[in-house]
């Protein structure tokens, strides 16, 4: 058995797409390409794909990543491009490598977020991000499945600051629906219980310092990885596997020549 790990975006309109969309878009995707996947055993087999950390429906992203089990040797790239054919423009397969370790969810540690505050001045979000930094705790409340639970959004930030708007990404015309000014932050938050997203952090901005953007923000993750904490930087999770694939090459392609009959 193969397994091959794939990186993959929502972007544009899309990243209001749910991850149960995404999930069915994918298993077209995979009927399409005819992959060879691996199933489940039992009454309701169904294909082998280990998701990990979907993104919020609302919120885009560049950095999602799941794995997928394979009867037969594929080369990664031949199928990331053949996936990526049959998936709407938007939910884009963008990276695929061979998995050649272990615990890919394990090195999912902490995720860097984008958010354009439309209609908020830069300097105001500024004040706002330096009150949210000089706390000690910042307590926010979300509605969970066992109703309102409050806890400290502040302790699981690794960093927030203001960036320019050209340090950021480029952004559909969806994620800019105003002309008004516009502050950019970039976040890093560590995965933790319960989980931090930006929208709890944007509670505790409302909260320290009184700010509220006038329109909805458009968060966006641009990665996610293991959490160096000497550098406060977040690493690329398919990093050890294609550094393993240097070290010891062993391509899908000369796999497939070895168990091909004679």
């Amino acid at each position: 058995m193969q397994r091959i790990r794939l990186r993959y975006t929502k972007r544009g309109r899309l990243r209001f797409t749910s991850h149960r969309d995404f999930q069915r878009a994918f298993e077209r995707a995979l009927r399409r390409a005819e992959v060879p996947m691996a199933y489940s055993a039992g009454f309701t087999p169904h294909p082998k794909v280990s998701y990990a950390n979907a993104a919020p429906t609302g919120t885009g992203s560049e950095a999602e990543y799941l794995e997928i089990a394979l009867t037969e040797p594929r080369d990664p790239e031949r199928l990331r491009v053949l996936l990526d054919e049959s998936m709407p423009a938007g939910l884009d397969i963008v990276e695929a490598v061979e998995a050649r370790t272990s615990g890919l969810a394990d090195r999912l540690t902490a995720s860097v977020w984008e958010l354009r505050l439309d209609g908020v001045a830069p300097e105001d979000a500024r004040r706002a991000v330096d009150a949210f930094e000089a706390a000690e705790t910042v307590e926010v409340q979300r509605r969970m499945k066992n109703g309102i639970r409050t806890f400290d959004a502040r302790s699981a930030v690794a960093s927030l600051e203001t960036v320019e708007e050209d340090a950021g990404t480029d952004s559909s015309p969806a994620d800019r629906p105003t002309d008004r000014p516009c502050a950019i932050l970039r976040l890093v938050v560590r995965h933790v219980t319960p989980a931090v997203r930006p929208d709890d952090v944007l509670s505790g901005l409302r909260a320290v310092a009184d700010l509220a953007p006038p329109v909805p923000v458009a968060v966006t993750r641009l990665a996610q990885g293991l959490f160096d904490e000497e550098t406060g930087t977040v690493t690329d999770p398919l990093a050890p596997d294609r550094e393993a694939a240097a070290t010891e090459p062993h391509t899908a392609a000369a796999t497939a020549a070895a168990t091909a009959p004679a």
